[in-house]
């Protein structure tokens, strides 16, 4: 089996609109999918295993839960592949919520590729789309930020998950490691979307990709929404990963 293309993001960074792109270039990216088009087969083993593998700190799962986890993700790989049409066809899926399970899947499939989208934090405390904060911000964020407001704790969330992702593809991934900001898709489609070519080392037809390429009015929405009070709490929160991809 070939190792897959992964693409995870905090949820609405506009990972839909990424695959859509991949999936331009051959890839099997599963048939079960959902209205955001992610690949319901692994929606579940997140579910139960996210908060467990991040909540362990320098303590291993014990070795049932660490059998149990990867015959869980064996048997969704399984359910995602059923209907590849050839085996050594390139694959992958797309789930947000991938990024926090990047070094796991890393063990499984040591030729790995991921796609690693960013969208400006201080857009993503304002979004709608709070189903990572709602699920999992309590494992990731110490109990202190319980008190925060709801952007303030997105923007900490976002800030803490998209370092921990660059900083384990760097590290490890290297050039199967790939981010893209969004905005950057949105003002720039041709060269974005030239740059998934050349990492997925596959041909996109660029002019056909662009159709997928629709930016939403909510992009910069953080200019409109808040006060200044809140807008500089929600910046230092997420201050790191801001200036480090380019948004401060």
């Amino acid at each position: 089996m070939k190792p897959p293309l992964v693409i995870g993001a905090l949820g609405g960074s506009g990972t839909r609109v990424v695959a859509r792109i991949v999936r331009r270039a051959g890839l099997y990216m599963g048939t079960h999918l959902n209205v955001s088009e992610d690949a319901m087969e692994f929606v579940e083993f997140y579910d139960r295993w996210i908060n467990r593998f991040i909540c362990r700190g320098q303590i291993p799962l014990t070795k049932t839960d660490t059998v149990q986890m990867e015959e869980e993700f064996y048997d969704c790989v399984a359910k995602h592949r059923a209907f590849i049409p050839a085996e050594q066809m390139d694959w992958g899926w797309k789930e947000p919520r991938s990024i926090y399970l990047l070094p796991f899947f890393h063990r499984y499939f040591q030729g790995l590729k991921f796609i690693h989208v960013i969208r400006d934090g201080r857009d993503m405390a304002f979004s709608v789309n709070q189903n990572q904060l709602r699920k999992h911000g309590k494992a990731v964020l110490p109990a202190p930020y319980d008190s925060l407001s709801q952007p303030e704790q997105t923007a900490r969330l976002w800030n803490e998950i998209n370092l921990m992702a660059l900083s384990y593809g760097h590290e490890n991934l290297r050039d199967r490691y790939m981010y893209l900001r969004f905005e950057d898709l949105c003002r720039d489609p041709k060269v974005t979307i030239a740059r998934i070519s050349k990492f997925l080392e596959r041909d996109i037809d660029i002019e056909a990709a662009l159709a997928e390429v629709v930016p939403p009015l909510s992009v910069g929405r953080w200019k409109n929404c808040g006060g200044s009070e809140l807008l500089d709490k929600i910046t230092c929160h997420a201050r790191g990963a801001l200036v480090r991809f380019g948004y401060d």
